[in-house]
């Protein structure tokens, strides 16, 4: 079996060659540090000269109006608002607008480079801006943020405009109760309590004639008697009408009419600017004083790096071929 353990002379020839690779190395010093200073300043010369990209973004919240205004309520306030759009399907629509569509722009000053929801979030939205000052980039997401609440303004305004049309509905409603309803009530009250008074004299006139006829007459005296009974019967179900009149009036000038009143006064409280929230910028645009691209010391680290690691390999190379010529000679 061949002896895998290193002998004298293999050894030696190990550290002849490693002693040989660095003799190479240090035979070449000033190439491979003339080569790793070269690329590393055009490196430097890249970096710096390429001009320079700043990132801003800002965190927009969805806007939002209330259903009502029941301070009472037991439940999160949460539940007494509606938001003005779907964050997700905003993002999408945003994107297709402001991203999308200006791929190709040739002026690259500044631009939208990405929209997105935050995780766990469905009221924000994350807008990212890149361009070559952080006042231009910013211009591009108030841009964004302009559109949005333009959009979500036309939404208020219409919620608005249905609460005073509501309003408009519910004060006709009032107006027509006081004006028309109630008159018309009381006309037939009056003329109830009229007819009333009326059939009350008939009833004492019939009584009165009762009393004179009843020995003289007892068929028309009877006559008589059913004719009172029938008329006090109809003057119950007058009275009965009567108060059934005025329970309605009572009840329009109370209940109805304040009912209305409540509802009227609630839709008035829900036009007050508290209940409608268009959607913002939280806080503010958040801004870098140093660009975000080209990372300059990361690129210098690399390219010195690089170029250390190549000229290293050139030098070898060099030498190998070096070899085969002196082989061939």
């Amino acid at each position: 079996m061949q002896n895998d353990k290193c002998t004298p002379v293999v050894c030696e020839e190990d550290e002849i060659n490693l002693r040989e690779l660095f003799l190479t190395l240090k035979k070449h010093k000033n190439f491979i540090i003339i080569f790793t200073f070269l690329v590393t300043i055009l490196a430097a010369i890249y970096a710096f000269s390429k001009t320079p990209i700043y990132e801003v973004n800002a965190i927009v919240e969805i806007g939002n109006y209330k259903l009502d205004n029941n301070n009472n309520n037991n439940n999160n306030n949460n539940n007494n608002k509606v938001l003005l759009d779907n964050a997700s399907q905003l993002t999408k629509e945003l994107n297709v607008i402001f991203v999308d569509m200006h791929k190709n722009d040739k002026d690259t000053s500044a631009k939208i480079v990405s929209i997105t929801v935050p995780k766990k979030q469905d009221t924000f939205i994350d807008i990212k801006a890149e361009g070559i000052s952080n006042k231009l980039a910013s211009q591009k997401i108030n841009k964004v943020v302009a559109y949005i609440q333009a959009k979500h303004q036309k939404i208020l305004d219409d919620v608005s405009e249905r609460r005073k049309f509501e309003i408009n509905n519910i004060e006709r409603k009032i107006k027509n109760i006081k004006n028309k309803e109630t008159v018309l009530l009381d006309n037939k009250i009056s003329l109830q309590k009229k007819s009333l008074h009326d059939y009350a004299k008939q009833v004492k006139l019939i009584e009165k004639n009762f009393k004179i006829i009843e020995n003289k007459n007892p068929t028309l005296a009877a006559l008589e008697l059913m004719q009172k009974r029938d008329l006090s019967d109809f003057i119950l179900k007058l009275n009965l009408q009567l108060i059934d009149l005025k329970d309605k009036k009572d009840n329009l000038d109370t209940n109805v009419i304040w009912d209305l009143q409540e509802k009227k006064n609630l839709l008035a409280s829900m036009l007050l600017p508290h209940n409608y929230k268009n959607s913002h910028i939280v806080g503010s645009i958040l801004t870098n004083d140093y660009p975000a691209k080209p990372k300059k010391k990361l690129i210098v680290v690399v390219a010195f790096i690089t170029g250390l690691i190549l000229s290293i390999f050139l030098v070898f190379f060099l030498e190998f071929i070096r070899g085969f010529k002196e082989e061939d000679k």
